[in-house]
């Protein structure tokens, strides 16, 4: 006999909960910039020196996608850490209208005095690059000789870069380095220019400006010291480095007659104490800036002493240094002998020249 049971399974559930974890990961970012990746080194050498080597590193070195533009650089690491402070430019300048050097400042940027810096120096915004020597000469390699402590630039004076060419402009930039791992890249750039040679050189008298020059004695008193009624002056202005020099020669070595078939010679000595005789004596020398311009000894001279002015070129002015505004006068003096012959056609042809020491 069978029986019907009814179904009496029951169902029991267990309540349970469910965690949901998420994950956001922020990259440092500002409206200036934005910092893709990121990470750090793990740091730390089991051997970091030998006979051979070394290693220098630090933990916690972030590495990112870009570490530059055309408007800044970010250092990142030890190296940046040990680096020293990259120069500023220097200061280049042309002070003097020099045509084969240029002065050099280097601006430290507040290095310590031991930093030993490096200038390298261009014609063409260092498409080609050369470098300032330790001698102050460029060349094509920089060796470790040509890094310079600030003192051996010659500190806030400076230095002038030599061997230049003329009219031509250089760009010059520094770096420095002060032990190891401290070396710098080039920091940015400074101008300049050489200018071309340049010798002026002019002749006027107190009576004349511009040639044919000419100076009429007169009537000449036989016995006695005559002086020419103007002075002759001449002018003289270079940038060469070493000045320059005015030079005097006679074309006939005297005061010449050729209807008389006379000459009174041209002498270095005393005229009051000598018979006879024609020269030069100085009489006054100056200048704007530079030089000094200054007479040549011989025509130095005062009372009636003169300077002899025959065919043979003789220095008469000089300077030893670049000269803006040179000037200088002569006068001319002549002693006739008692014995001379008279006549109207006593002549001296002078003919001066200016050259330049560069």
């Amino acid at each position: 006999m069978f029986k019907k049971i009814k179904n009496k399974t029951k169902l029991y559930f267990k309540s349970f909960s469910v965690s949901t974890f998420i994950f956001l990961l922020v990259l440092p970012a500002s409206s200036n910039y934005k910092l893709d990746s990121y990470g750090f080194g793990n740091g730390g050498v089991s051997d970091a020196t030998s006979a051979g080597y070394a290693i220098n590193g630090i933990s916690g070195e972030m590495s990112a996608g870009k570490l530059s533009g055309t408007s800044y650089k970010l250092g990142s690491g030890l190296s940046f850490v040990n680096q020293a402070n990259v120069p500023t430019a220097p200061t280049f300048t042309n002070p003097s209208n020099y045509y084969n050097k240029l002065h050099l400042i280097i601006n430290t940027a507040n290095n310590a005095s031991d930093a030993k810096f490096a200038v390298a120096i261009s014609t063409d915004n260092f498409a080609t690059t050369n470098y300032v020597k330790s001698d102050n000469t460029i060349g094509a390699t920089l060796v470790a000789g040509d890094y310079r402590i600030y003192a051996s630039w010659n500190g806030s004076t400076g230095i002038d870069v030599i061997g230049l060419d003329p009219g031509t402009t250089y760009q010059v930039k520094a770096k420095v380095i002060q032990g190891k791992f401290t070396e710098t890249g080039y920091g940015p750039t400074a101008s300049a220019s050489t200018v071309n040679p340049t010798l002026s050189f002019g002749i006027t008298t107190d009576t004349q400006s511009s040639p044919p020059f000419s100076m009429a004695f007169g009537s000449m008193n036989t016995g006695s010291v005559n002086t020419g009624p103007s002075k002759i002056w001449v002018s003289l202005e270079t940038n060469a480095t070493n000045g320059g020099k005015v030079y005097v020669s006679g074309a006939n070595g005297g005061l010449s007659s050729a209807s008389s078939s006379y000459q009174i010679n041209a002498v270095t000595g005393d005229l009051s104490s000598l018979s006879e005789g024609f020269g030069i004596q100085g009489f006054s020398v100056g200048e704007t800036s530079g030089g000094p311009f200054a007479l040549a000894s011989i025509y130095n001279q005062a009372g009636n002493i003169v300077g002899i002015a025959d065919q043979t070129l003789r220095e008469i002015f000089y300077t030893n240094s670049p000269i803006i505004g040179g000037t200088g006068s002569v006068q001319l003096k002549v002693r006739p002998n008692t014995t001379a012959r008279p006549a109207s056609d006593y002549a001296e042809t002078l003919t001066m020249v200016a050259a330049g020491n560069f």
